[in-house]
């Protein structure tokens, strides 16, 4: 069947992010020896009639359509993204009648909602892979599913998981929008936050794809598309029973040595860990601390301290390798003496960039929704598809904001509101400058970035 898929996403902040997802999907459908062809909404530049124009010279007999976000989670500046896809839609009914599919992890955080607000066909929920194949499949007999809503339990394990089938068009595009490639190196999430989505999207076990894949897909990105930053887009990078270090150890054994940047939890890391990892080129690391007080990270379901914050962050920087953390205030027990505290931890941290919020978006199926119920914040089964936060009950959203606006008024290092630099980064990025450039905001570290950059 000849299969057109569709990235929806037209967030570019922090940095533009390639449709990893979608290009993994591309590949099973490949393999199962179906026509496939990607389309990039925003590489398009957000073109209706692009999209028209591609799909009436393909003829594609099904559609996919893939919704990486709901919205940008920033209570403070609030963008919606689905009546973006309800418009792609729209236009695709307009050029073609072939059955419209969507899917995402965006998508499957509330699936039966967005199909219907949208109004597409059919959703695959979940991991869609294989799902995607079984329904062409039957496709291909004129049978279709009699639930409009498709789904599984996550099941795909090592070489299982396909490589994506990177499109070049599309990847010429994000690595001139800062020079970023996308890989994932496993999948599901064993943490217990209470407000993540991770676990009910991907499972709540780790499933790892195969370390020698992994690093065939940074040498092809490498050495056929010319990346030359690479992003692993896993939850969390350094998992406990240490497949990233061999992931590690198959990029050393190869002698590969690209900048690179992660998420990143506080804990399972010591000096051979970080050595390893700056020998293959990690240049920036992305913190998961998410709450700046012991009292509020233990709210928050994490298994970490803020002391132990302070120690992974003088780790990587005893290696010179620049960290971010995302704070979030206002989070299950915060109080005007706990975001007092939390904002003099954030300030003490060392050479370091922090990203402020205000507020958790509150996503069904989570234990924060069931809390917010339990508070009388949201009423039971309320539609969530419309942005709702918690702030801790009895706490004052004006104080609050008012409150961090004073706290981080001039530090550079220190952002709030979190897009508050956006604009800036991205103008770098159309510079030539590769990476999150984040780094670039702490103490010294532009000076050094400028004169890299002047000697490539």
């Amino acid at each position: 069947m000849r299969v057109f898929l569709i990235s929806s996403n037209v967030a570019n902040t922090p940095y533009s992010v390639y449709p990893l997802g979608l290009s993994m999907i591309a590949a099973s459908v490949k393999n199962a020896r179906h026509t496939v062809q990607q389309f990039d909404f925003l590489a398009s530049n957000r073109s209706f009639a692009a999209l028209t124009e591609a799909i009436t010279g393909f003829n594609p007999e099904i559609i996919g359509i893939s919704i990486r976000n709901i919205d940008n989670v920033n209570l403070l500046n609030e963008q919606r993204y689905i009546d973006t896809v309800q418009n792609i839609v729209r236009e695709i009914r307009k050029a073609s009648a072939a059955k419209i599919i969507l899917g995402g992890s965006g998508f499957s955080i509330m699936p039966e909602k967005i199909l219907e607000t949208v109004g597409a066909d059919y959703g695959i929920m979940g991991e869609g892979e294989a799902l995607i194949v079984d329904f062409l499949k039957q496709a291909e007999k004129g049978i279709y599913p009699k639930n409009k809503v498709i789904g599984s339990r996550p099941g795909l394990h090592h070489q299982q998981i396909p490589s994506a089938f990177y499109d070049n068009n599309i990847m010429q595009f994000y690595l001139k929008s800062g020079n970023v490639a996308s890989i994932q190196t496993k999948r599901g999430c064993v943490h217990k936050c209470i407000y993540c989505s991770y676990p009910v999207l991907e499972g709540a076990d780790i499933r790892n794809r195969e370390p020698l894949a992994v690093v065939d897909d940074i040498e092809n990105l490498i050495n056929n598309f010319g990346a030359k930053y690479i992003f692993f887009t896993d939850s969390v990078f350094n998992d406990d029973a240490g497949n990233y270090l061999k992931v590690l150890e198959e990029m050393k054994k190869r002698k590969i040595n690209i900048p690179w940047t992660a998420f990143f939890k506080p804990q399972v890391l010591d000096d051979a860990c970080v050595a390893l990892m700056q020998e293959t080129g990690l240049k920036a690391a992305e913190i998961g601390a998410d709450a700046p007080s012991d009292t509020t990270l233990r709210k928050l379901g994490k298994s970490f301290s803020f002391n132990d914050i302070i120690e992974c962050n003088s780790l990587f920087a005893k290696y010179n390798i620049a960290t971010a953390h995302y704070f979030m205030f206002g989070c299950p027990g915060e109080t005007p003496k706990t975001v007092a505290e939390g904002i003099e931890n954030i300030k003490s941290l060392q050479k370091t960039a922090s990203f402020i919020f205000m507020g958790i978006r509150i996503l069904p199926k989570t234990p924060l929704e069931q809390l917010a119920v339990k508070e009388g914040l949201i009423l039971p089964g309320q539609d969530l598809l419309e942005p709702v936060y918690y702030i801790a009950p009895g706490l004052d959203r004006s104080w609050l904001e008012q409150s961090l606006t004073e706290a981080f008024k001039g530090m550079r290092n220190c952002v709030f509101p979190p897009d508050a630099l956006d604009s800036s980064l991205a103008f770098l990025h159309k510079l030539g400058y590769s990476g999150s450039l984040w780094e670039m905001l702490i103490p010294g570290n532009a000076k050094r970035n400028r004169k890299k950059q002047n000697a490539q």
